[in-house]
């Protein structure tokens, strides 16, 4: 490492002291005994702060977080109230209190939602840590990729592989409404936005495995985003090199009806003009986003939530030079392009949900969604190149240069893939409370209907020194350019399809939790159970239905100790039933046999609560088994998935993740992950090989830090470290003969803000800060130790010796961004 950047690491680590505002909110209207609001109620915290309610009845109040408040409710006409709380950063409880003449009411229950999503083995994260940390995809995924467990060797990809799965096993809900991601995607710096908007987020829930049967038929986790409900007017705006954002929260003087929308640009130019290829790109990526809540009643509540999205993507690469081998024996790879690559997504999604509640105990629940994509990857790249010794005579003016070819050739792709998919979901949810939360049941059933109309054209013709190569196939004899071949020229890899497919599922759960106790230690159980049913049709399609059940179970302890520890145990059954692509095979062939893909899962999870330096500390440590069967096998290049559509694997996995996460500064949160993975495929009992996302060993740092002289100067540090996987191959290769790893990915990327405007730093009227609540200037530097990471080979052969090179495909190098970030 050289001595700057070791400096500037060490730097990194002795900053201290950073301090963040952490609140819960608490809000809600009074009523009297004839449901007319009372104006003019006090509402007072233990701490002495308080407010009053408006005409409406209406009252907001911020409590500090991680901390038990107690609130009084008090008038002159009427008894007092009093509420407690222990609220997480963030968290927003609604309370609607009914004051009374005649008797003072005492609401004891102390509110800690986090016990009960730590029960459920759910991480919460930090909204304002998910603004805040910075990475080449700022946002939820760019968070989540910094736990144990979770995985993404591409920073210009929102997608993750989560204990050994890949990016299709993985749940994504906003407010409860299950969200899509792009079908064609092939490469990261194609998928622009991720649908998550950072601006509108108020929570963020993850599990990474033995997740209860409330949350769906996905193999490996679960992210459940909550968008916020604004409380009053207000809006943000993010201004950096990579593009921009705006957000606009509304609310009624009522707080019947409120709003928060969002629109974003982005532009990844920066990062593709630090890798090694020359282009000229033209990226657009843009899209807006709302959601809206209207409350008829007490009783009863409407939210909808609207995306639209285009993405553009013009891509001409023009030319590339990249350097391997070593330095007695240094290889270049030069080459020259003609063609481009035009992309276009259009996407547009709307949800509407109803909440009723009927009583104190039942919520019964109404969601209707609608998404709709339209994509297009058409390419025509034509590619030459020269593969030679590269001059290293040192003051030669050719420098670097190659100067003998070991391998000339030329590679030219073609691809007219368009896909229209149209994807409609209606669903009931209710949960019924037994005994004061006691106990609780929930329900749910679901109809679902695909409908994919995909065109998918690609071949690929290679030639070297002349001669057109062969597939690489048994029955064809490739020894060019030593024996001339004679038949007919055909395309190295060809795939043609036209695929009109539908898909019905009806979908269902039930479970049920209980809170009891065993002497004095506090246990938790959960017991559910789900159902799927599907039937795959189209045009010359055989109709085909099939049916899977799957049981889960969960049981937490937290033992009557000194010390503050909460042990689970969690899994069951889960299965997959196949989404489209996975239907798909090698040759864009829909086969409608394909079963749902099954885990026996368990997890053995333990959190210890502790205090260190007098700050608190949580240690999360999970172990994990997967027993896989009915595997549907796959290969990756870049983020792109190609399935077998067979059934004819099994596999397993197994891991260890832990994550220390605490005040390493006081009042931040920080955390180190660690974690362990091994999992292994046995394709058609061939044998154990690894799978494409066989990632032994995962280290992660998130660092939040200030400077103690600049109190206002913060610093945000984001160190990851994975291994290297198993898809360094030709996608063409047999897995079993060709099981090359790719390099180690290594990265650090580091923000530097100063806060112009805080809650602690107000300017009077009239001056022009004092419209802000927030208002901070950013330097990022993404790679900060310009690490040469790569995501997949270019395969190459030397013509003379016919030896194959598997030259590495650079992500991107050190970047640096300026930022602006604002609240009003």
């Amino acid at each position: 490492m050289k001595p700057i950047q070791s400096l500037l690491f060490i730097g990194f680590l002795l900053l201290t002291n950073l301090l963040i505002a952490q609140t819960g909110t608490v809000r809600g209207v009074i009523l009297d005994a004839k449901n007319h609001p009372i104006e003019a109620v006090n509402v007072k915290t233990s701490l002495g702060t308080g407010t009053q309610t408006n005409k409406n009845g209406f009252f907001i109040i911020s409590v500090p977080a991680d901390t038990q408040i107690t609130l009084t409710f008090s008038h002159i006409s009427h008894k007092d109230i009093k509420l407690t709380v222990l609220l997480k950063n963030g968290e927003d409880y609604e309370f609607y209190p009914i004051m009374s003449t005649s008797e003072e009411q005492i609401g004891a229950v102390i509110l800690d939602s986090r016990k009960r999503k730590a029960v459920e083995g759910i991480q919460t994260l930090s909204a304002e840590t998910v603004r805040l940390i910075p990475g080449a995809n700022p946002g939820v995924e760019n968070l989540i990729m910094s736990l144990p467990g979770v995985s993404n060797n591409n920073e210009l990809s929102t997608q993750y592989s989560v204990r050994g799965g890949n990016y299709d096993e993985n749940l994504v809900y906003v407010n409860e409404i299950e969200v899509y991601r792009p079908f064609l995607i092939r490469s990261g710096q194609q998928e622009g936005l991720s649908f998550v908007n950072t601006d509108m987020v108020q929570n963020v829930d993850f599990s990474a495995g033995g997740f209860q049967a409330k949350f769906g038929d996905k193999l490996s986790s679960v992210l459940d985003i909550t968008y916020r409900r604004p409380v009053r007017f207000g809006g943000r705006v993010n201004l950096s090199l990579l593009g921009g954002s705006a957000s606009i929260e509304t609310a009624s003087n009522d707080s019947k009806f409120t709003t928060i929308s969002g629109i974003r640009y982005r532009d990844n130019s920066l990062f593709v003009n630090s890798k090694q290829t020359e282009t000229n790109f033209r990226p657009r990526f843009v899209d807006f986003q709302t959601y809206a809540t209207y409350k008829f009643s007490d009783k009863f509540h409407v939210n909808f939530l609207g995306n639209v999205s285009f993405n553009d993507y013009d891509y001409e690469p023009l030319t590339r030079q990249t350097n391997f081998g070593t330095l007695q024996d240094p290889i270049a790879l030069l080459i020259f392009y003609q063609g481009q690559e035009e992309d276009r997504y259009r996407t547009y999604f709307g949800a509407l949900k109803a909440n009723y509640f009927l009583n104190d105990d039942v919520t019964l629940k109404f969601i209707t969604s609608a998404y709709h994509t339209t994509e297009q990857e058409h390419f025509d790249i034509f590619a030459q190149y020269r593969l030679g010794e590269v001059n290293t005579n040192i003051g030669d003016q050719n420098l670097g240069d190659v100067e003998f070819s070991e391998g000339i050739g030329s590679q030219l792709n073609h691809g007219r893939n368009d896909l229209d998919a149209l994807i409609f979901n209606a669903e009931h949810k209710g949960n019924y409370q037994i005994n004061d939360e006691e106990s609780q049941i929930d329900w749910g059933v679901k109809y679902t209907h695909e409908d994919i109309r995909d065109r998918l054209i690609e071949w690929e013709v290679i030639d070297s020194a002349g001669f057109s190569i062969r597939p690489p196939l048994p029955q064809f004899s490739n020894n060019q350019p030593y024996t001339p071949y004679e038949g007919p020229i055909e395309p190295f890899q060809t795939v043609r399809a036209r695929n009109n497919t539908k898909i019905d599922r009806i979908s269902g759960y039930a479970q049920w939790s209980k809170k009891s106790s065993i002497g004095n230690h506090e246990v938790w159980t959960n017991i559910g159970v789900r159902a799927h049913n599907w039937t795959v049709s189209g045009d010359g399609i055989e109709s085909v239905t099939q049916t899977v059940v799957s049981p889960r179970a969960q049981i937490a302890i937290k033992p009557d100790w000194q010390k503050d520890m909460l042990f689970r145990l969690s899994g069951g059954f889960y299965h997959q039933p196949p989404f489209y692509r996975e239907l798909r095979g090698f040759d864009g062939q829909v086969n409608p046999n394909v079963k749902a893909q099954q885990s026996i899962h368990v997890v053995l999870g333990n959190d210890y609560s502790f205090k260190l330096w007098n700050r608190p500390f949580k240690l999360i440590t999970e172990a994990y088994y997967k027993n896989l069967s009915d595997v549907n096998a796959y290969t990756i290049e870049n983020v792109r998935i190609r399935y077998r559509a067979d059934n004819i694997s099994k596999a397993y996995a197994y891991g260890l993740d832990m994550r220390l996460n605490g005040e390493f500064v006081p009042g931040t949160e920080s955390w180190v992950s660690f974690g362990y993975l091994k999992t292994e495929e046995n394709i058609n009992n061939r044998g154990y090989i690894r799978r494409p996302t066989d990632q032994r060993l995962k280290f992660a740092v998130l660092f939040q830090d200030y400077m103690r002289k600049i109190p206002n100067l913060k610093l945000y540090l984001n160190l990851v470290y994975n291994t290297g996987l198993p898809g360094g191959s030709p996608s063409y290769s047999d897995p079993y003969l060709f099981q090359s790893e790719l390099p180690d990915y290594k990265r650090a990327d580091v923000g530097f803000s100063y806060v112009l405007v805080d809650k602690d730093k107000q300017f009077d009227k009239g001056h022009w800060l004092s419209t802000f609540k927030d208002l901070s200037v950013g330097f990022e530097i993404f790679n900060v130790f310009d690490v040469q990471n790569s995501i997949t080979n270019t395969w190459v052969r030397d013509v003379y010796t016919k030896r194959q090179f598997g030259i590495p495909n650079f992500l991107t190098g050190r970047v640096f961004n300026i930022k602006l970030s604002s609240r009003f």
